[in-house]
């Protein structure tokens, strides 16, 4: 059972005294985030005895780092002639990245487990030499600019980043003041509906933020974007922010928070860091070359970057003096994140699955369903309707080749897709079909953030189905890289790819708010030869969602500013199953076999027919309590 921690800082600071070996030559102990930072002159003697650290750990049950203190560092020039030396050059070693603000050097390896050497005796000679702290990475398949930028502003920003870092430590080491009780969790936005998910959760003592996301179906800023206008939510009495993944209906909201002063941390798995850059970055793009107002600036999205703390997953991590927080597997896209908090020494338990999909996909392992306790399930309901389709992953391939192969007897398919997750599982289907001889064999275009979103998936091999992990892994190969595939990289090239023969399209943005599908859309629609094959959900009120309604007529500015109408006499097609969300037979099933079991499930986004009827379906089970908020509501759960 977790445990909130009972000592001061002083009684933490003499066990650590007491433990730490003379000659690594301690120099300070200091806050950093949620972890304490051990600064030593001779960091290689605690990195090759790392059991030393891990048992001071265990017995001040806080998570502890080896810092090495600046004095001990060589200058940073110097820092990857000494990598180069140590390193086999059968490592494959690609690049560096220095971190002065915690003195780490990145060593980006094509083979990490021969950079490693038998039991890290490189990375401890690295150490030893150079003075700074060396972190291992697997070079990605497929360079990734995001990631890029994210570590050189990180690096521009190391004196900032080191204040923040210290100043959160203090605040979530803080002493308790009033002792944990009062649990309460509020519904500013996803409740009864899809979008803007924000839940504010308080207690006595701390307050914490899950999600903050955008309501990509509508304009009006009151729906729109969280209600953080309400008396509920101070910004100033905010502890954290709990990011469960990119997709912007769940963070497009978070830079606004920097933008009126926030200053606090932001917590997310790494992969969902650098995602939610890209997609952040490309929401404002999208913006601007509309002509709308973003409500914030690419400055406040650098902000966000230099507050955020990565977590891995299962890494409990406290964020406040009552409140613990662990990251888990949602399978939802890359990175997502079923988020469970716990408060007090067991007073509450709360999993927060924000999407997630509890069944097997050709990217992601499916959604995690232990741990170590839950009284209160907060689930999304986004296919909790009576009448929502069920259909097996293999049904849903099926159907997705028989409708792709009807269009391409005689024309184009063109398939709207979110960036992130849904364009690689459909690329996967798309490569494993066309191999098997199933699928037409066609040129596959690919436009938009794919490429760039598809980079950072082979950064992250640990977070994929165990299948393409291998892949990467163990056989070097780019699953995501096939001659059928063909990355659009102008603009220019798209008149030349609709005249030509048939092909399938697969272009940003799914919900079809913008982005390179709606040029495609505009040349293709009118012709009655060519498909459209939604593969994602469509939020009421974009233009993907009124197409799946019947939408007939669809207007747009022409190059001339001018009002252009075309008639849209292409089939419009859906195909459910590949979705990224646990469908309803599959949202009952985590219900029963969560562990613990919960006794209350509250029912969010989903719109508001389809969580009363998942609360109906719930209520039936023996000893759950099933209930869905509705916006603005504030329920007391301890």
């Amino acid at each position: 059972m977790q445990r909130q921690q009972s000592l001061s800082y002083a009684e933490i600071r003499s066990s650590i005294l007491q433990n730490i070996p003379p000659e690594a030559g301690l120099t300070r102990i200091e806050f950093e985030g949620p972890r304490l930072a051990i600064y030593t002159k001779r960091p290689e003697i605690l990195l090759e005895r790392s059991q030393v650290i891990s048992e001071i750990a265990t017995s001040i049950k806080k998570r502890i780092v080896v810092r090495s203190d600046p004095s001990a560092r060589i200058a940073e020039g110097d820092v990857e002639r000494v990598v180069r030396e140590v390193l086999p050059e059968e490592a494959g070693l690609v690049r560096t990245y220095l971190d002065p603000a915690l003195g780490e050097v990145i060593i980006e390896a094509a083979r990490p487990e021969l950079a490693y050497g038998s039991g890290g005796v490189n990375l401890i000679d690295i150490a030893r030499r150079t003075g700074w702290i060396p972190l291992l990475v697997r070079a990605p398949p497929i360079p990734s600019t995001t990631l890029k930028q994210v570590r050189g502003y990180l690096y521009s920003r190391g004196k900032e980043r080191e204040r923040f870092l210290r100043e959160t430590g203090e605040v979530i080491f803080r002493p308790s003041r009033q002792g944990a009780g009062d649990v309460r969790i509020t519904a500013l936005g996803g409740a009864r509906q899809v979008g803007r998910s924000a839940f504010l959760v308080r207690t006595r003592e701390s307050c914490l933020l899950l999600d903050c996301g955008i309501n990509p179906g509508s304009s009006n800023p009151i729906d729109a974007y969280p209600r953080l206008d309400v008396e509920e939510f101070d910004l100033e009495r905010l502890d954290g922010v709990v990011i469960t993944h990119a997709h912007l209906d769940h963070c497009g909201f978070l830079p606004y928070l920097f933008k009126y002063g926030y200053d606090g941390p932001v917590y997310c798995s790494q992969p969902t860091e650098s995602l939610m850059m890209l997609l952040l970055g490309d929401y404002l793009e999208v913006m601007s070359k509309e002509g709308r107002p973003a409500p914030f600036s690419s400055d406040d999205v650098r902000d966000v970057i230099t507050h955020i703390i990565p977590l891995g997953y299962n890494e409990v991590t406290d964020v406040s003096p009552d409140i613990r927080l662990t990251l888990h597997n949602a399978g939802h896209i890359l990175g997502s994140s079923i988020v469970h908090i716990h408060v007090g020494k067991g007073l509450h338990n709360i999993v927060y699955t924000s999407d997630f999909k509890f069944g097997p996909t050709q990217l992601l392992p499916p959604a995690s369903v232990q741990f170590p306790r839950v009284e209160t399930l907060l689930m999304e309901s986004t296919y909790g309707g009576a009448g929502d389709p069920i259909k097996s992953r293999e049904e849903t391939e099926e159907e997705f080749v028989r409708i792709a192969n009807s269009i391409l007897e005689k024309g184009k398919v063109l398939i709207p897709v979110p960036a992130v997750g849904r364009a690689q599982e459909i690329m996967m289907v798309i490569n494993k079909y066309m191999d098997m001889g199933k699928l037409l064999e066609v040129p596959v275009y690919i436009e938009g953030m794919i490429s760039e979103a598809t980079a950072i998936h082979t950064a992250y091999p640990s977070y994929l189905s165990s299948e393409i992990r291998d892949q990467i892994i163990e056989e070097g190969k780019n699953p995501f890289e096939s001659d059928y595939f063909t990355i659009v990289k102008q603009a220019d090239s798209r008149d030349e790819i609709v005249e030509g023969g048939p092909c399938i399209i697969i272009a940003t943005a799914g919900m079809m708010e913008g982005g390179p599908v709606i040029e495609y859309f505009k040349r293709l629609a009118s012709s009655e030869e060519n498909g459209l094959i939604f593969v994602s959900y469509q939020v009421s009120g974009t233009l993907g969602q009124r197409l799946q309604s019947g939408l007939r007529s669809f207007q747009f500015f022409n190059s001339e500013g001018k009002i252009e109408v075309i008639n849209v006499r292409m089939s419009i097609n859906t195909v459910e199953g590949f979705s990224g969300h646990s469908d309803r037979r599959q949202l009952l099933n985590y219900v029963r076999r969560i562990r613990p079991t919960p006794k209350r499930v509250l029912l969010v986004h989903g719109e508001e027919a389809k969580c009363e009827n998942m609360v109906k379906s719930l209520s039936r089970l023996s000893g759950v309590q099933a209930y869905s908020p509705y916006l603005l509501e504030t329920l007391r759960l301890a």
